[in-house]
């Protein structure tokens, strides 16, 4: 099947208020044009370098998700385009993106990333460096930032009742910041291989690549 042909069956198969990351890391200029024709428009990158040469070559109305780890010295290739970053593990994180995003006259929006995996390789924030985040005076006073959501990565393994008990509380901790920021809105959960199960706990956005592109190409 095409790109496009992916694209259209994924579509059809998530409920109307998911909204689909296309997972675009590693991938050409040209598979992402496929998707682009075929009407999608929200990608995923993990690599900020590889990100922004795609940004500058590839159509202007295109949003860039940053979806992997965020190195701080790194925030100001990105900040003049990217749409929503995805993995805000810190607090040192949060305030160089709003010290980045000032100088475009920008307000990021952003994801707090919590970490609900048993394995140690994840990242993310536990639930009392949320609360001590959201509420700091400093974080009050950010202006160029904004917290929208949260995301998690379930742990990788077959056990589909501890990857559902994982989503679950990632959804409480959703529900525990809705009654604290005004603007939360985004439930970031789910991948290739288990994003059924997240829209079944509540998830409103998932990132999907190779069920779209294909096999990841690692050689780059």
């Amino acid at each position: 099947m095409s790109i496009k042909d992916n694209l259209t069956a994924l579509k059809e198969e998530l409920p109307k208020e998911v909204t689909l990351v296309a997972v675009s890391k590693t991938k050409p200029n040209a598979s992402i044009l496929e998707a682009y024709d075929a009407g999608h428009r929200v990608f995923g990158e993990n690599k900020i370098q590889e990100m922004t040469q795609k940004w500058e070559t590839l159509p202007k109305d295109i949003e860039w998700h940053m979806i992997g780890h965020v190195q701080r010295n790194k925030v100001k290739y990105m900040a003049e385009y990217v749409s929503l970053i995805h993995g805000v593990d810190s607090f040192k994180l949060l305030k160089e993106i709003d010290k980045q995003a000032k100088k475009h006259n920008r307000v990021i929006p952003c994801l707090l990333q919590v970490h609900i995996a048993e394995e140690e390789s994840k990242f993310g924030l536990d639930k009392s460096e949320l609360e001590g985040i959201v509420n700091s005076e400093e974080f009050k006073n950010f202006e160029n930032i904004k917290v929208i959501g949260v995301m998690g990565m379930a742990t990788y393994t077959q056990d589909q009742s501890q990857i559902r008990k994982e989503f679950a509380y990632l959804k409480s901790i959703f529900e525990f910041l809705s009654d604290k920021l005004l603007d939360i809105s985004v439930l970031s959960m789910g991948m290739s291989g288990d994003y059924t199960i997240a829209i079944e706990e509540g998830s409103t956005m998932v990132r999907i690549g190779s069920s779209i592109f294909g096999a990841r190409n690692y050689s780059q």
